[in-house]
């Protein structure tokens, strides 16, 4: 079977969390025996959408990951920041026709909580190589 390659996109914003969480995916992906191809790191998660849509005009690429945490602050720009990028990177993946994988935690979470969801980045990792093997079966039907 050919070889997986995909792409990450993280926010540098919560620098502390999302950085453990790209290691994590790194470490992932490794151990599915995929490539990870290529790391764009991006100010925050209200830039992740554009970063995404570089990496999936990308002929190599097969899939992207998001990595970011949207911690709750005292307004609803949590909720706003969120809500936006997870709509953008449903619509591009679409566009694409590539998998994109929603490893953002939040809104409203609170640093503690995103803390302990660095581990869901694993998840990301494992939702887009499964959906990349499952779309590639239906193309040999």
């Amino acid at each position: 079977m050919e070889r997986i390659r995909l792409g990450i996109v993280a926010s540098e914003y919560n620098f502390d969390i999302t950085m453990m969480m790209l290691e994590r995916a790194k470490m992932e992906a490794e151990f599915l025996g995929a490539e990870v191809s290529r790391i764009l790191l991006v100010p925050g998660t209200f830039e992740i959408p554009l970063g995404v849509k570089r990496l999936l005009e990308e002929k190599e690429i097969d899939a992207v990951v998001t990595l970011g945490a949207v911690i709750e602050g005292e307004t609803e720009h949590d909720e706003v920041i969120m809500q936006n990028a997870a709509r953008k990177i449903e619509d591009l993946q679409v566009e694409f026709g590539k998998p994109v994988a929603l490893g953002i935690s939040g809104h409203g979470e609170t640093r503690l909580q995103a803390q302990e969801r660095i581990e869901k980045a694993r998840e990301a990792v494992h939702g887009a190589i499964k959906m990349v093997k499952r779309l590639r079966e239906i193309e040999k039907v």
